[in-house]
């Protein structure tokens, strides 16, 4: 199974991912992976990338989309794969069908988590962290037992600055953005899959693996 993971920060991507690839034992490629793998191996391509990243700068596409290729070639995504973090945009998204093509594959599903953008706020700004041992509160999913003191070690609890109001509204805002062009490309090619992520983490993973089941 080919697939690709979508889904706003906040929706659960993570959590999922983790679920997927322990049932279904395929590797999920993260963007991130990929680069620390391509440059711990030394690959042209990954040293390339290192000279980008090392600049602050970002990785072209061009770079970024060679080392898609010689990941998804690998021995280990014979079975299939978890994309996750790429594609971002539709040029990407262009780019993998052209990879596929080569490697005689294409996409099974795009599965989009879906959450409205009033929860995804509740969730990203809820967040509590206990400023002595680390220790993370949810307001609304894991509160303390007493308001702004931590449960472990009695360590004052605070929000952290990129947990607030107007940087999540930003950030996801930028997301959507982002997001909107290659949900609609997906959705032209017929892969798109959307699962309703405002349900509890099982439950969302029963609706993938519904999904899923016709295709092993």
């Amino acid at each position: 199974m080919n697939l690709v993971l979508m889904g706003l920060p906040g929706a659960g991507k993570g959590t999922q991912a983790e679920k997927i690839v322990e049932k279904y034992g395929i590797p999920h490629i993260s963007t991130g992976d990929m680069f620390r793998a391509a440059i711990k191996e030394g690959t042209a391509l990954g040293l390339k990338a290192k000279s980008y990243m090392d600049r602050g700068d970002l990785v072209p596409d061009e770079v970024t989309i060679g080392i898609v290729r010689e990941r998804l070639s690998k021995d280990d995504c014979q079975k299939g794969f978890l994309l996750d973090g790429f594609p971002r945009t539709v040029a990407q998204a262009e780019a993998l069908e052209n990879i596929l093509a080569e490697l005689n594959r294409s996409i099974d599903y795009v599965i989009n988590i879906d959450v409205d953008k009033d929860i995804l706020m509740e969730r990203l700004t809820g967040r509590r962290i206990c400023k002595d041992c680390g220790a993370t509160y949810h307001l609304v999913f894991n509160p303390p037992a007493q308001s702004g003191v931590c449960d472990k070690c009695g360590g004052e609890l605070y929000q952290r600055a990129d947990d607030n109001e107007e940087t999540v509204a930003n950030r996801l805002e930028v997301n959507l953005k982002q997001t909107k062009p290659l949900l609609d490309f997906y959705q032209e090619k017929g892969y798109l899959r959307n699962i309703n992520g405002q349900q509890e983490i099982d439950k969302v993973f029963e609706d993938i693996s519904e999904l899923l089941g016709g295709l092993q």
